[in-house]
């Protein structure tokens, strides 16, 4: 199924996929749920800066001089869709301690599935950074491309998106909507179900991330 979507990578690495079987269970705690996201999005973070630009600047060893690799240009932006993308920032931040952060406010209308904005606050340079737009669940994917929709129109091209799991009809509408950006998950599950949730999934994000199960 992931050959039909060129815009998806799913890390099948060990360790991202035993965590994930933990997250996805019933049993685990707010408590444990909470820390897997976080080290989850860690791993997912590192995947996804793979191609970050680098340039040499000199430095000092205990034995010599020489010139070494650094990231280049402006500092990165994480894009939090709220509220579930919160659980994901702590981690994705342990390794960009500098990004700076940004939030969009969305819930989605329980009739029609549609997304509803009720905040965004994002830096005033965001047009020049590289944005990293992070949610748990891609779902019907309605929300991340109308978040994604609002950070083109003001300026941003560099665009990523990341998240735990996806559904193919996210995925889909997502590659619909905005091809150029590229999507990096742990989980492409089977589908959706008649009330909007990934199966097998995991539940709720939001609630099992802050407790309100």
């Amino acid at each position: 199924m992931q050959a039909q979507f060129p815009n998806l990578t799913v890390i099948h690495h060990p360790l991202v996929q035993h965590k994930l079987t933990f997250l996805r269970r019933e049993e685990t705690s707010t408590a444990g749920f909470r820390r897997l996201v976080k080290e989850i999005s860690q791993m997912l973070c590192y995947e996804v800066t793979r191609d970050l630009p680098t340039e040499n600047i000199n430095i000092r060893t205990p034995i010599t001089e020489f010139a070494s690799p650094v990231i280049s240009g402006k500092k990165q932006c994480i894009v939090s869709i709220l509220r579930a993308g919160n659980g994901m920032l702590d981690g994705m931040l342990e390794l960009l301690q500098a990004a700076r952060v940004g939030h969009i406010g969305l819930y989605r209308d329980p009739e029609t599935l549609e997304p509803v904005e009720y905040y965004f606050k994002v830096p005033e340079d965001i047009a020049d950074r590289l944005v990293i737009v992070v949610d748990p669940m891609l779902a019907t994917g309605n929300s991340a491309a109308a978040a994604i929709s609002k950070l083109k129109k003001h300026g941003v091209t560099n665009i990523k998106f990341v998240c735990l799991l996806a559904a193919p009809e996210g995925v889909q509408t997502m590659l619909k909507h905005h091809p150029d950006v590229t999507i990096t998950t742990a989980a492409l599950d089977e589908k959706l179900n008649d009330h909007g949730y990934i199966v097998p999934g995991l539940g709720d994000a939001g609630d099992r991330i802050f407790g309100t199960r």
